[in-house]
């Protein structure tokens, strides 16, 4: 190959990682991402114990839309670990905590929950200030798809807290929503 042709592959380009020069994330950008995978593992493995819960009451609806909402966060984790590929960054999966696997209710499942999802909220906004603060304009445009989901998950989790709190004891409304929750994905 000439030297000249736009192909030939310069070292000056290469640092001593042998990694593209002006592709790298920062150590510290790296180290939040990855922990977000983490954090999104672990909310997928939430909401799996949670559809187990849903499960054992004969809850079925409940149960499907928490699986559903399991492969949701197993995404959101993929998406977070692809991103640091795609920057060259070194991913990192790091242990998960054992989620709690019992609830007193569907109710208070359901507002663990809402609550878990406000936390994500609050660990996604850290992530955009850091990406601002880190001037990593990637990042930055990469988290803007998770603001916008974070405002459609906590949504969801807050109708449903609603329902259960409008049906109250009456077993026939929580048939009702559990119905309906077992549409999901069904559009």
């Amino acid at each position: 190959m000439k030297s000249g042709s736009i192909f030939a592959f310069s070292p000056r380009f290469l640092n001593r990682e042998y990694r593209l020069v002006g592709v790298m994330i920062s150590q510290k950008m790296l180290d939040a991402l990855n922990g977000q995978v983490a954090a999104e593992l672990f909310s997928s493995n939430l909401y799996l114990s949670m559809a187990a819960f849903f499960d054992a009451a004969d809850l079925r609806g409940f149960s499907h839309w928490m699986q559903i909402q399991a492969h949701e966060e197993l995404a959101h984790a993929l998406k977070i670990f692809e991103h640091v590929l795609d920057r060259s960054g070194r991913a990192k999966v790091g242990a998960i905590a054992e989620p709690p696997f019992s609830w007193e209710s569907p109710l208070t499942a359901m507002e663990a929950a809402y609550l878990h999802e406000v936390k994500v909220t609050g660990l996604i906004n850290d992530l955009v200030a850091l990406a601002v603060a880190e001037k990593d304009n990637a990042t930055f445009n990469m988290l803007q798809w998770f603001v916008a989901e974070q405002v459609e998950e906590e949504k969801q989790a807050d109708e449903i807290v609603k329902k259960l709190k409008l049906v109250g004891d009456k077993d026939v409304g929580l048939i009702v929503i559990d119905e309906e929750l077992a549409r999901r994905g069904s559009k």
